[in-house]
């Protein structure tokens, strides 16, 4: 490992990022280098600005993919190598927000039917019943659900910036929970990989999703994301206050968790005798 290299490892460490952002930031630092075939810390902003616009002209990238490599080259120029945003400027492209296609309630049961192996429909149905990331669901020690009845909670430990919160744990989800853990018997991971010594790796998560997805004949575009997406959509249209799902989501300004206003069907209507907060009991999944 190159000096720079642990440098800006241990510069990210000092400032908690995430294990995952640490990778990203290190991979796309490490594939410019590889282009320019020298030491990163001798380009200069002209250099760094050509090869952002090689990665979307040339190597066909999306904006969000450059962007998300200028985030790693500002962090390595002006926090770890201190060159002020003034004299060393990394361009950022501006992205059109995309409003993401969500899955009816039909479409969900039809996908967790679909998820053949038990583990992952499991953790499909953690996902949309609490509102969790995949990185969080897959990280989930048996510790971390509280499923005294004054609590009932799902504990996140480290969240997107590293910041702790809870989530809700509905009856159904915890009854499901309690099922899955009598006959997968984890040790410490609630979603483990197959050794059962580490927690399930996220494009494992992402394949099992991907493929229900393709078996339940589910054409819309989205990733495994969108089952959060829908997490909230669904309590908004429960009539669940934007309050309450921003601290569920652990989204830092109300703002963000407000675009899910725009996504709410006017048209649906919870049934009397269904909890809004347990969107799991008004599917079916079995």
């Amino acid at each position: 490992m190159t000096e720079l290299r642990q440098r800006m490892i241990d510069a990210m460490v000092q400032r908690g990022f995430a294990p995952r952002t640490q990778e990203t930031y290190v991979r796309a630092i490490r594939r410019m280098a590889k282009y320019y075939r020298r030491d990163p810390a001798l380009y200069t902003q002209e250099e760094v600005q050509a090869y952002l616009l090689h990665m979307v002209k040339d190597e066909k990238l999306s904006y969000s993919s450059m962007n998300q490599a200028a985030c790693a080259m500002q962090f390595l120029f002006q926090t770890v190598l201190g060159h002020g945003r003034e004299h060393f400027h990394v361009p950022f492209a501006k992205v059109p927000a995309k409003q993401p296609e969500l899955l009816a309630r039909d479409e969900i049961s039809r996908l967790l039917l679909a998820c053949m192996h038990p583990r992952h429909r499991m953790l499909l149905q953690t996902i949309y019943a609490s509102g969790l990331r995949v990185s969080e669901a897959c990280e989930l020690q048996i510790s971390d659900i509280d499923s005294a009845p004054d609590r009932m909670c799902i504990r996140v430990r480290s969240g997107k910036g590293g910041k702790g919160r809870q989530s809700i744990l509905s009856p159904t989800l915890l009854a499901l929970l309690r099922a899955y853990v009598r006959t997968f018997a984890p040790q410490r991971w609630l979603f483990s990989d197959p050794s059962g010594t580490q927690p399930l790796c996220v494009s494992s998560a992402q394949r099992a999703y991907n493929g229900a997805r393709h078996r339940a004949r589910i054409n819309k575009s989205g990733g495994i994301h969108t089952l959060r997406h829908c997490f909230a959509t669904h309590l908004l249209e429960g009539g669940v206050d934007l309050y309450t799902i921003q601290k569920l989501l652990g989204h830092g300004h109300i703002s963000t968790t407000g675009r899910y206003l725009h996504l709410i069907s006017p048209q649906f209507r919870v049934a009397k005798e269904v909890d809004p907060m347990d969107l799991l009991a008004a599917l079916r999944l079995f």
